[in-house]
């Protein structure tokens, strides 16, 4: 019986002229983004807001799991791209396409990268929360945006976002609370106990949705909130 051998390319990371090993590391490098990609995305970006309110909306209109969840996770992304549009290119252009042209080293590249997050997060970052962390690390007072170190402001700026988001979660919930309490006193008063407010309330509460344009007015409001 005969066995059929297939070669395998050996990959030399160890050339002379150095494009494998920087190949190499650009690979590695990549793979790394890739795996700590979905925290970056939600702890770092409008994501967290943005697929909290949408989630409220949803729970507000009580239509289960209607948008369903790629919708609403979808429509979180391509909100979170248009909204950090800005601040990605700009890490693009000071930070990735720099390094990949061998101008910065990973260090100053991280670096480069580093700041405009800095910036976008430090705007939406409660002081209180910062302080919390700040303090806990037993770090002093930043005097400038430099100073405050990565570790300590990203959870302050997710806490804060979850703050915001919930906020505006509340006073989406309002008008449709009012609904439900209407057709509840409504049907009490008919006598219709048996029957459930929630399926009586739930094309009033689609349809005033509807008639005041409801989802350009939560994405506005989202927008114009960064």
């Amino acid at each position: 019986m005969m066995t059929a051998f297939i070669e395998i390319p050996a990959l030399d990371i160890f050339s002379q002229d150095g494009e494998n090993l920087t190949s190499t590391v650009q690979l590695l490098l990549l793979l790394t983004v890739l795996s700590i990609a979905p925290a970056i995305l939600i702890l770092m970006t409008s994501f967290t807001r943005i697929i909290i309110v949408l989630s409220f909306v949803r729970s507000g209109l009580a239509t289960q799991q209607m948008p369903p969840n790629q919708v609403i996770v979808g429509l979180a992304l391509f909100l979170t791209f248009f909204v950090m549009a800005p601040v990605f290119s700009e890490v693009n252009d000071n930070a990735l396409q720099p390094m990949f042209e061998g101008e910065l080293t990973q260090e100053e590249a991280f670096e480069e990268a580093a700041a405009p997050m800095k910036q976008f997060m430090a705007e939406h970052t409660r002081e209180k929360d910062l302080a919390l962390f700040m303090g806990y690390a037993g770090e002093e007072r930043p005097e400038t945006l430099d100073d405050i170190p990565l570790t300590a402001l990203v959870p302050a700026f997710a806490i804060s976002e979850l703050k915001t988001a919930f906020q505006i979660g509340f006073m989406i919930f309002v008008p449709f609370l009012v609904i439900d309490m209407v057709v509840a006193s409504v049907l009490m008063s008919m006598g219709m106990m048996m029957l459930p407010p929630v399926m009586i309330a739930l094309p009033f509460k689609v349809l005033l949705f509807v008639m005041v344009d409801g989802w350009h007015l939560i994405v506005r409001s989202l927008l114009y909130s960064f």
